[in-house]
């Protein structure tokens, strides 16, 4: 799948969005990314699985994982187009940690997968869980990369496509100067 085909997937599917937005961050932009809105077509989260699997199939990874709750489709459809199998962490205390009986074998091979990569902070969190449990972080890869490629890692780092988008500052925000409001679409607030 090419980043012209993964784009269209979500605008298709209304994921890529336009307008006047407050990020979890609390900073504004100009665009929106609501991944749960493309994923919740079974065909469309497969074809994204498996085009982001294929650049790591070398990796031989055993286990994918993702952040709670954004991630979990993108980790459980990779991993089956990878015949590994899938976790996710949330957080606990405010720590991302392996919950509901999951762990990992120290050495694990473990692929660390997201929907949408802004800082990179949660899956640097993720990444961190991982090494934590004393397995091995192999890759991380993303839908989307909207950091501008700003969000280095380590380890090889994948995205289907990059979402240019401007932020600002609340009070420079020049959308705001307009009138225009923000408004939160995401899960967190």
């Amino acid at each position: 799948m090419t980043e012209k085909e993964t784009l269209a997937l979500y605008e298709k599917t209304g994921a890529l969005m336009r307008g006047h937005f407050r990020l979890t961050s609390g900073l504004h932009s100009d665009v929106y990314l609501q991944s749960a809105l493309v994923l919740q077509f079974p065909e469309h989260a497969a074809a994204l699985g498996a085009a982001l699997a294929a650049p790591f199939r070398d990796a031989a990874a055993t286990t994918v994982l993702a952040p709670a709750i954004g991630g979990i489709l993108v980790a459980h459809e990779v991993a089956k187009a990878l015949g590994s199998r899938c976790l996710f962490t949330e957080r606990e205390n405010g720590v991302m940690t392996l919950r509901r009986g999951f762990s990992l074998a120290p050495g694990e091979r473990c692929l660390v997968v997201e929907d949408v990569i802004t800082t990179g902070g949660s899956t640097r969190e993720v990444v961190e869980c991982v090494e934590r449990a004393d397995g091995r972080v192999v890759g991380v890869g993303s839908l989307i990369d909207r950091s501008g490629g700003a969000a280095r890692f380590a380890v090889k780092r994948v995205a289907l496509a990059t979402v240019e988008a401007k932020t600002w500052k609340p009070e420079e925000c020049p959308l705001c100067k307009t009138g225009s409001q923000a408004i939160k679409p995401g899960s967190r607030t």
